[in-house]
Order: C-alpha cells, then structure tokens, then sequence
C-alpha cells in the first residue's frame, strides 16, 4: 500500500513538472529574433510579443520599456496602430488584420517622449484562429457520448470489482 502511494505521488510530481514546462518556455522570442532599441532610456528597449506566432484575426499583446509617456506600436499592413500604455513598461493589444499575409514580420514601437523608433519581429499564421470563449455552444458529438458512457461503465465496473475483491466477512468480537 505504501509503494503505491509513493508512485501516486511520484506521477503527480512528473505531471506537474512535464506540464509547467511549455508554459514556462511560451513567452521566450526563439531565436533572439526581434531587434531591441536603445538601452539606455531614451527610447523604447526590451520590445516582447505575446504570442510570438499569431495567426490571422486574432490578438497578441506588446510590452515595451522605455517609454514612461506611452507611445504608439505599427505594423502596417498588419493591424491597425495601437496605443502604448504609460508607465516603465508599457502595453498595448493589437488584433491582426483577417487579410493580413502569412509570413515573418516587422512592427515598430515608438514612444511620445522621444523620435527613436524600436522594431521586433513577430510571424503571422495562415489560417482562423482557434475558437476561444465560445463556452459550451458546441455539444459533444455521438462519438464522443459513446466514449465518455463506456468510461463511465468501465469506471463503475472496476469501481465494483474492487469492492467484491475486498470485502471481508464480519467477525464477532465475543
């Protein structure tokens, strides 16, 4: 009994490990690709995108530092100019364009307080994007009611298995 509540354990600790690891490595640029401009305060520098691959009609969030005012992210073509929030790391949302072509690409960050511009590259995806926050108006299909009941049956069969197995007769304690 010990030995399986080790290995319960044990499996729980890998699963959590195996998957906090794609998230952990999700917002990292791959490659170093994306241009950083001036670090030293005058302009806007550590420029991020959120997600580095975004696909057609669909958001991805900007950070950039240096910008204490606010400023403005460009990318023509691509999605319309967006605001960057004030602050000593600004942000702004942008939603791609639906027609915008599939390929690597380049969006500038330019702060009010200063002319230097900053760019990054980011890469759109050929496609729609995943249908997110629709929140259950899409059924399950035949099939997948027929898998989920015979899990459920196995479930309750096994489930009963082990208690026939385990049942132990009453002893009087005389």
């Amino acid at each position: 009994m010990r030995v399986l509540r080790a290995l319960t354990v044990a499996a729980a600790a890998c699963a959590a490990i195996g998957l906090s690891a794609p998230f952990a490595s999700a917002n990292q640029d791959p490659g170093g690709r994306g241009g950083n401009g001036g670090g030293n305060g005058n302009g806007p520098s550590n420029i991020s995108v959120n997600p580095y691959s975004v696909h057609q009609g669909s958001t991805m969030q900007v950070s950039a530092a240096g910008c204490g005012h606010g400023g403005t992210v460009a990318s023509p073509g691509n999605f319309p100019p967006a605001n960057l929030s004030a602050g000593s790391i600004g942000f702004a949302t942008v939603r791609v364009f639906n027609h915008a072509s599939p390929g690597h690409h380049t969006l500038s960050v330019k702060c009010n307080d200063s002319n230097l511009v900053a760019t990054h590259r980011f890469t759109i995806l050929e496609g729609n994007p995943s249908q997110g926050g629709i929140g259950g108006s899409f059924g399950p299909s035949t099939a997948e009611t027929a898998i989920g009941a015979g899990l459920v049956g196995a479930a309750a069969l096994g489930a009963g298995a082990h208690v026939v197995r385990r049942r132990r007769p009453l002893r009087s304690r005389a």
